[in-house]
């Protein structure tokens, strides 16, 4: 009898040892959530705040929530007061914050007097607006206002948009407005276009930092007889040649002429160059074109464009992208490769074998021509900073260094996954290159002609993302 209760007595205890345990680790759990902390938003006469709310909110930690105030008619948005450090934009009526601590924040609106208009005036990254400032501001009726954009170090502007009809040009960094109504305009600003690695069917070239340039792969035709170049800013590669811009304006090339795509000793005053299969585009610093080479298809028959900012060779068709974000293309139009018309917000363009390529404004992108490997499909693609084509494959760099890849993979092209930290990319023939922020180069595809033989190359002059 006292042994039967001597064991009840155990199990007892065991149960109640194993419930405290439970019970501790339970309070040990909630201890180790997440931490909340609280959001209390509050207007002032003249708006509300329509995203996400007003009130108190409880967030996790680090929590980016977006903010969205509206005005009410005879009102403006005027600015975000109180814990405001983590707000992204407080003078703008659409922004974001980070909830890190207990915040509490007022969207303050002022009255319209009398006769005046408001102007609110946003930046994308890469510039600011100096002249008269961001935000919102009030002007009298027929007021002319100077708009006056900086853009950052390799940035460059690229057009007003919003509110724009009496903008007098809206393409220029600096320019007037003419305030008429309420409006709401924004200074765009993209990457300059600066490619300083570039692939060929079957080689690979590179500038570096002081301005010589390398080349590897095939070298039948002499396209990688580069070593003597001098003060190179930029590099473009075709199927047999290469192409240099140098400082001043002028252009070198070297490698197979059979159709003249290397004259292009007389080009002066060229901010940018392309070399597609046969022939060779110029972008001269007025906004205008230039071409050489095989023109079979009418892909040199750029002599009529005009506001172009930057241009792009493919296979036998070539593309320019238009100060307003609008396109152009001729030249072989087989497969619809040059139907490019109703594209707008484009900020890159590039040219493949068979197929073209737009990045747009927002990070996304767009695609056309042949697309029996799925070169094409990049429709799902998003936060995208630069664009390259190859013959059959097309390769996109992302905000945070890391690549995308569709199209024909049959040499490896496309396996692009694991690279990281890169900020420039060129697609050859079957072959694609990565620039990384180190002035390092990496390379995937065929190899045949040792295009791949990059690993060596080092002091590769780094550049920001690329529109």
């Amino acid at each position: 009898m006292k042994t039967m209760l001597t064991s009840k007595k155990h199990r007892y205890f065991e149960r109640i040892t194993i419930f405290l345990v439970v019970l501790f680790l339970m309070t040990g759990m909630v201890g180790c959530g997440p931490t909340h902390y609280n959001l209390t938003i509050s207007s002032t006469e003249g708006g509300d705040v329509i995203t996400p709310g007003e009130g108190t909110f409880s967030y996790n930690e680090g929590t980016v929530i977006d903010l969205i105030a509206e005005a009410e008619a005879g009102y403006y948005f005027g600015n975000w007061t109180g814990d405001a450090s983590t707000i992204s934009n407080p003078n703008y009526a659409t922004t974001t914050i980070a909830v890190n601590d207990h915040y509490s924040i007022t969207a303050n609106f002022q009255q319209i007097p009398p006769g005046q208009f408001s102007l609110t005036i946003r930046s994308t990254t890469g510039g600011a607006v100096t002249t008269p400032g961001e935000g919102t501001l009030t002007y009298d009726e027929g007021t002319v206002v100077s708009l006056v954009t900086e853009a950052e170090e390799s940035y460059r502007f690229i057009n007003w948009t919003g509110d724009v009809g009496t903008i007098v040009n809206i393409n220029a960094a600096i320019t007037t407005i003419t305030m008429n109504d309420h409006y709401s305009i924004t200074a765009n600003f993209g990457p300059e276009y600066n490619p300083v690695v570039a692939a060929g069917w079957a080689h690979t070239v590179g500038v570096k930092s002081n301005d010589r340039v390398m080349a590897v792969g095939d070298n039948d035709w002499g396209q990688c007889d580069v070593g003597d170049w001098v003060d190179i800013n930029q590099v473009t590669a075709g199927y047999y040649h290469t192409v240099g811009l140098k400082s001043d304006g002028s252009v070198v090339a070297v490698g197979w002429n059979d159709y003249g795509q290397c004259d292009v000793g007389d080009w002066v005053e060229i901010n940018q160059a392309a070399a597609g299969y046969y022939h060779t585009v110029g972008l001269q610093s007025d906004g205008t074109v230039v071409a050489v080479g095989s023109n079979d298809y009418g892909q040199c028959d750029v002599g009529n464009w005009t506001d172009i900012i930057q241009v792009a060779a493919g296979g036998v068709h070539t593309v320019g992208l238009k100060s307003d974000g609008t396109v152009v293309a001729l030249g072989d139009d087989t497969y619809g490769r040059c139907e490019v018309d109703d594209w707008e917000q484009i900020v890159q363009v590039a040219a493949g074998g068979h197929h073209t390529v737009g990045f747009k404004s927002d990070g996304t992108v767009v695609a056309v021509g042949l697309d029996d490997d799925g070169q094409c499909n990049v429709g799902s693609w998003t936060d995208i900073t630069q664009v390259a084509t190859g013959g059959y494959h097309t390769v996109g760099a992302k905000s945070d260094g890391t690549m995308v890849a569709v199209g024909d993979n049959d040499f490896g092209q496309c396996d692009t996954g694991g690279w990281t930290d890169v900020n420039q990319v060129a697609a050859g023939g079957h072959h694609t290159v990565g620039l990384k922020s180190d002035g390092t180069v990496v390379a995937v595809g065929w190899n045949d002609y040792g295009q791949c033989d990059v690993g060596s190359w080092t002091d590769i002059t780094p550049t920001v993302l690329l529109y």
